[in-house]
């Protein structure tokens, strides 16, 4: 962009993680590298890279007293917040490896993660967390320190148990000098569990070349500036974030500004003024439902200029792209802009420049909404094992029906059954403990097989399928039911889908409600919404029958929802039936709803 700065990091410059870090503070000392909201003051308040430096230097003086050797683990469980940045980079520069966790994962299972990585230091953000966990690490027995935020007079609760430290008296007094021993860039630098869908996670194994090769490639696809403002709100333990949202921002010098939480998320848009934000779709899913209900509200008028708008606005970047040639429907846009578009706009702040997708399908009309609306939003694609990112599109070459061009130095290839197949820099080391399915991943050759079907036109990749998601009818037919259940989650009405039906004569369909719009459908269909019992009624059925037909008219005759079963009790990651990446563990619900799914079929079809 005209008048910003480009100062990129190199990879050779970086070496390592910890010396990203170091040069970023040698370049830009007085630059903001953070902004964090203080509750305390009810205000922002910006952090410069020379006092984040000067925090990771206190740390690394305080995680040498613990006795740590270099390849030793350490495990961190926090919101996004500069404290996670400072523990990751303290730990990287005295050579530990550093094990994320989810915030809100179970209790099991991260007790399950910390005795597999043998894990021998933990950072919490309170005593709270701590209590919730305390029994699931008591079965860890390399564990030897536990560390939370929060002040001493919260751990005089804990009683007797001595592995606990409150940092703010753990941390040295004074300016202490900041290290690097992380010298070899293939080094083991962190290992990052997957969610686990099925089966226990496995925990990949990421190098310090690999996240640093990934974020360099990154930055040679869509471009970062120092005047950028990345917001920050996909869990840092997630690698899309962690890449993208942490690595990236620093190779470029840019500011990232940490959310306050996702329900706060709108307000912080505004405030915060972001150019870049990294998502997954299920944010631009709400915000897209969002915008529809408000439409569905207005008078005839309204709504026909937002669907002109969507259509010029379509036309426009079609245009220019090249797909298309320009026509005098655009020479409305200026008005259409003013009136619709820049309104939409500035609901993200009315700064941004690049929206990033990623970790699951972007659905075609929620991108296109966005794009016409004059927000470049680009999907990408990757896996935690490719550390992560894959592909992405580019501005000038953005086809949201795509996954995008493969990262420059990546190669790709179609393989059996249509996989998608990857080699690069960032292809992971390998599973920890498991050389089984690191084997089962990678071949002898490099190449690492994704599971996703795909097919390469122009050089851009599309996402086909994914080899094993697919449900077999017992007629034989195959159905993928990922694309069925990405069209009804369209809908607001239904907040979590899972289509079932694999060796049944037809699909069905799990759906959990949107609790506020059950009480207006049940009452518009002569319904008491507070009579659980009214989710069986026959009425209502035919209603969400005849729902989802709409829904998925676009699809062939044999993927029909011929029943479904209704609920208002969300799916979580506390009853085990989430990841907690919010993916649908598919075997948990098909086990939680055993019983009404074998009175369904012995019914029949409706």
């Amino acid at each position: 962009m005209n008048g910003w700065t480009e100062d990129i990091i190199s990879v050779e410059e970086a070496q390592t993680l910890a010396g990203l870090f170091q040069e970023r503070v040698r370049r830009t000392p007085d630059a903001v590298a953070y902004r964090s909201y203080d509750k305390s003051r009810e205000t922002w308040r910006d952090t410069s890279w020379r006092e984040m430096a000067d925090e990771v230097a206190r740390w690394q003086a305080a995680l040498e007293q613990e006795g740590l050797q270099p390849g030793d683990r350490v495990a961190i469980s926090l919101r996004n917040c500069k404290e996670w940045v400072i523990f990751d980079q303290a730990a990287l520069g005295l050579g530990l490896v550093v094990v994320p966790l989810y915030p809100d994962d179970r209790p099991d299972s991260v007790g399950y993660i910390l005795s597999d990585a043998a894990v021998k230091l933990l950072l919490l953000p309170d005593y709270a967390r701590w209590k919730r966990l305390a029994s699931a690490l008591a079965s860890c027995p390399t564990l030897e320190r536990v560390l939370i935020l929060e002040a001493a007079s919260a751990v005089a609760e804990a009683g007797c148990d001595g592995r606990l430290r409150c940092v703010p008296e753990w941390l040295p007094d004074g300016p202490v000098e900041l290290q690097n021993r992380a010298e070899d860039p293939n080094r083991l630098a962190s290992i990052v569990y997957t969610s686990g869908t099925t089966g226990r996670p496995k925990g990949v194994m990421l190098s310090h070349r690999n996240m640093l090769w990934n974020a360099h490639a990154a930055l040679q696809m869509v471009k970062a500036y120092r005047e950028d403002v990345f917001l920050s709100f996909l869990p840092l333990s997630h690698t899309l974030e962690r890449t993208g949202g942490y690595y990236f921002p620093m190779m470029a010098g840019s500011t990232v500004a940490y959310a306050r939480s996702i329900p706060q998320l709108a307000e912080d848009m505004k405030t915060v003024q972001p150019t870049v934000l990294i998502a997954v779709p299920r944010i631009f899913e709400r915000i897209y439902a969002r915008i529809h209900e408000q439409m569905a509200r207005k008078r005839a008028p309204a709504r026909w200029l937002f669907q002109t708008t969507l259509r010029v606005g379509w036309a426009r970047f079609e245009a220019g792209q090249g797909r298309a040639r320009r026509n005098p429907l655009l020479a409305a846009w200026s008005p259409l802009d003013r009136l619709v578009a820049s309104r939409i706009r500035a609901g993200f702040g009315g700064r941004l420049r690049i929206a990033v997708s990623g970790g699951a399908a972007l659905p075609p009309q929620v991108g296109r909404l966005f794009i016409a609306m004059g927000i470049t939003v680009l999907q990408g694609y990757g896996l935690t094992e490719t550390s992560p990112v894959v592909s992405v599109n580019v501005p000038e070459d953005n086809d949201p029906a795509s996954v995008g061009l493969p990262l420059p130095g990546l190669e790709v290839r179609i393989g059996a059954k249509d996989e998608l197949q990857v080699r690069s820099p960032g292809v992971m080391l390998g599973y920890w403990n498991n050389h089984v399915a690191t084997a089962a991943m990678i071949d002898p050759d490099g190449w690492l097989r994704t599971g996703d079907q795909a097919r390469i036109e122009h050089g851009h990749i599309y996402i086909t399928g994914r080899i094993k998601d697919v449900l077999v009818l017992s007629n034989g037919e195959k159905v993928p039911p990922g694309d069925m259940e990405a069209a009804i989650a369209m809908d607001p009405l239904f907040e979590q889908v899972m289509v079932i039906g694999e060796g049944k004569p037809y699909l069905a369909a799990l759906l959990v409600l949107n609790a506020d719009l059950w009480f207006g459908l049940a009452q518009d269909l002569g319904l008491d919404p507070f009579d659980r019992a009214n989710l069986n009624n026959e009425r209502l059925h035919g209603h969400i029958i005849a729902r989802l037909a709409r829904l998925l008219g676009g699809f062939p005759s044999y993927a029909k929802i011929r029943r479904a079963i209704l609920s208002l009790d969300p799916w979580t990651v506390d009853d085990g039936l989430l990841t907690p990446t919010l993916k649908v563990k598919r075997n948990q619900v098909l086990a939680h709803y055993a019983a009404q799914i074998e009175r369904l079929y012995e019914d029949g079809p409706a």
